[in-house]
């Protein structure tokens, strides 16, 4: 198993959002370093959902990757992210469904600013705009722990 980090706006798709879906697609990314990222990804994999773009980003909680498939939106001409050249032979652009596994209170981006380097965990590099980012397990592992202190303290 490996693990992810997927970075969400909260107006655009929030944690929340996926609680009560209980899975989504992980449509519409259009970078390449990204998209190799989630072709990447196995059924199975484990993913910590962060909000970004907010007064306060942060981790929020947990996803499993259910699926891995083309992103659909490509195949759509009336969809913003439409790729022409994409075909369901031949798809530019990959993804994966993610299912909610839990929510944890917030940990917050000084929060792991205080814990990891920009090395151990890519999110916290300036001006990183990726929205799926490989975590290693020694590092997704210390962000369960503190999850889990934050769940005790609650």
């Amino acid at each position: 198993m490996n693990y992810w980090l997927m970075k969400s706006e909260p107006k655009i798709y929030s944690f929340d959002d996926l609680k009560r879906d209980r899975e989504t697609v992980w449509d519409g990314v259009r970078n390449y370093q990204a998209r190799n990222f989630l072709r990447q990804m196995q059924v199975g994999d484990l993913a910590f959902f962060y909000h970004s773009n907010i007064a306060f980003p942060g981790l929020v909680g947990l996803v499993r990757v259910v699926a891995t498939l083309a992103d659909p939106t490509q195949f759509d001409p009336n969809s913003r992210y439409y790729e022409p050249k994409s075909t369901p032979e031949c798809p530019r652009w990959q993804t994966v469904r993610v299912e909610f596994v839990e929510t944890f209170p917030l940990i917050s981006r000084e929060t792991l600013k205080q814990e990891f380097s920009t090395e151990e965990l890519i999110v916290l590099r300036q001006g990183n705009r990726l929205s799926v980012m490989p975590v290693v397990e020694k590092v997704a592992l210390q962000i369960l722990a503190l999850a889990n202190s934050k769940i005790a303290q609650s």
